[in-house]
């Protein structure tokens, strides 16, 4: 697998593992979405590769990003979590990942699910770009600018429209991967 041609940004063994295995699949989980919007919330200011390196303590501090748990997280969870050095211990971030957990259930009970939400903003279906080299993706698109401001609008933190391209990208809303690498096919 390291001699097939992938992503010019995929030069790490745990970054090639996530770009082989994740990264531009289509994620129709619940939690799954919740823990890629906290994950992507996280990345701000940071490399990709840092979020990744702290995703297992990520995901133990923050109850396996179970939302009706982190819905539930008080001043002591936060306090915490303020703690952890294993995670990124930002406080607007950590606050930001609570009422993202609450907006989430009740974006949940209006739509039935936090997918069939989140995947209307692409019609339901992941669109295939042709990115011939990594300049040619784009920060933001209409897609990610309407979820950001409809996410804003109930009640979201931490979700600008390029944070919600990079999770519409993670999660296989779109496929960014460039023409030339292997895993384009593979999800076209």
């Amino acid at each position: 697998m390291q001699s097939q041609t992938r992503c010019a940004w995929a030069t790490t063994p745990l970054g090639i593992a996530y770009h082989d295995k994740e990264w531009g699949v289509p994620v129709h989980d619940d939690r799954a979405l919740f823990e890629f919007l906290v994950l992507e919330g996280m990345q701000a200011g940071l490399s990709w590769i840092t979020i990744l390196r702290k995703r297992g303590n990520f995901r133990r501090a923050f109850a396996g990003f179970d939302p009706e748990k982190v819905a539930r997280f008080g001043k002591r969870d936060i306090a915490r979590l303020m703690g952890d050095a294993g995670i990124v211990r930002n406080e607007l971030k950590v606050l930001a990942a609570v009422a993202n957990a609450k907006a989430m259930l009740r974006v949940r009970d209006e739509f039935g699910s936090f997918d069939k939400y989140l995947w209307q903003f692409v019609d339901g279906a992941p669109r295939v770009n042709r990115r011939r080299s990594m300049k040619d993706i784009p920060a933001t698109t209409p897609q990610s600018d309407a979820m950001s401001l409809d996410l804003k609008k109930r009640g979201f933190k931490f979700v600008g429209s390029t944070i919600c391209y990079a999770h519409m990208q993670a999660t296989g809303m779109v496929n960014d991967h460039v023409t030339s690498c292997f895993r384009y096919r593979e999800l076209s």
